[in-house]
């Protein structure tokens, strides 16, 4: 089983805790009517729609239903890899009835998978058939999921890419409901909008669009939620050091500030009567500035004795 059962793997995991979150919003969207068959489909390759199907069909077993993960993609199924299962007999060897052992073709037991999550089968999408659409519009594929219901809780199916290829059109009208996976900086809105439209066309109920692949930073995403307690990456014990030292900088830089506000508060607290009788020291004059001096006051002298004697005469 590989990790990218992560619903499995890591329970506490701030992704699980959303598959859980996605598993109570299916339910509370399919309230009045009891939801046993949801398919699972995207737009194109890539976009996470077999990761969200498996992870989904984990969250809901962890709940305590039955459930049953069929692999719809006969084309290029991988639901047998994530969970480490035999890949035939499977979903198209039961629509064809083309099996290595023709005695037990009958037998829906043996076209299923038990996992290593309690309470989860799987029935993987066996060998490759040449016309997989022809075999989702026969009447036993019908007769597959009314037989299955009986045996389970709820069937999650996993198709295939809906922009691509009709097999999850053709599934979505003999399902209760569908949920499109679409992926972040991946998914063209005019294609999202083409899918809905085809399923609704042809009688389709859509639950809804999950949005997947959404970039986030490893700090934030780790403070997300309050199971996160796992040891963080060494790009966060890196900022998680920068940020010490940025702390320690604004600390001495505080202490710094707070000293020179004490310096200014004492220096106003002199007295400026003290100010005032400050004599600032004598500065020595040169012999030269000081015989200009002489100079410049006996001519001032001579001044007044000459205004003097000419107020007299008058």
């Amino acid at each position: 089983m590989k990790k990218e059962l992560i619903a499995h793997k890591d329970p506490k995991s701030p992704v699980s805790e959303i598959f859980r979150t996605l598993r109570t919003n299916i339910q509370f969207m399919s309230s009045n009517k009891k939801l046993k068959t949801l398919l699972v489909t995207s737009t194109y390759p890539g976009e996470g729609k077999s990761w969200v199907s498996s992870n989904l069909a984990v969250a809901f077993a962890q709940a305590g239903k039955r459930v049953i993960l069929i692999d719809a993609d006969m084309r290029k199924g991988r639901i047998y890899n994530i969970f480490g299962v035999l890949p035939r007999p499977g979903l198209s060897n039961y629509l064809s009835g083309v099996t290595e052992n023709s005695q037990e073709a009958n037998n829906l037991i043996n076209y299923l998978r038990e996992t290593e999550v309690p309470n989860l089968y799987v029935m993987p999408a066996g060998n490759i058939p040449p016309n997989p659409s022809e075999l989702l519009i026969t009447p036993q594929m019908v007769n597959l999921l009314e037989d299955l219901k009986q045996e389970c809780d709820l069937i999650i199916i996993d198709g295939t890419p809906s922009k691509l290829v009709t097999d999850a059109v053709i599934l979505s009208r003999i399902v209760d409901s569908t949920i499109v996976i679409t992926a972040h900086n991946q998914t063209k809105k005019d294609d999202l909008q083409k899918v809905i439209r085809d399923i609704k066309n042809v009688g389709g109920n859509i639950a809804g669009v999950v949005y997947n692949k959404i970039p986030i930073s490893s700090k934030k995403y780790n403070e997300t939620y309050y199971y996160a307690s796992k040891p963080s990456t060494q790009k966060s014990r890196s900022e998680a050091e920068q940020e010490q030292k940025r702390e320690a900088l604004r600390m001495r830089t505080a202490e710094m500030m707070n000293r020179k506000n004490e310096t200014l508060s004492e220096e106003m607290e002199v007295p400026r009567a003290m100010k005032r009788e400050t004599v600032e020291p004598e500065i020595e004059k040169t012999p030269e500035e000081k015989t200009a001096e002489v100079l410049r006051e006996f001519n001032e002298y001579l001044k007044k004795e000459k205004k003097m004697k000419n107020d007299n005469r008058r």
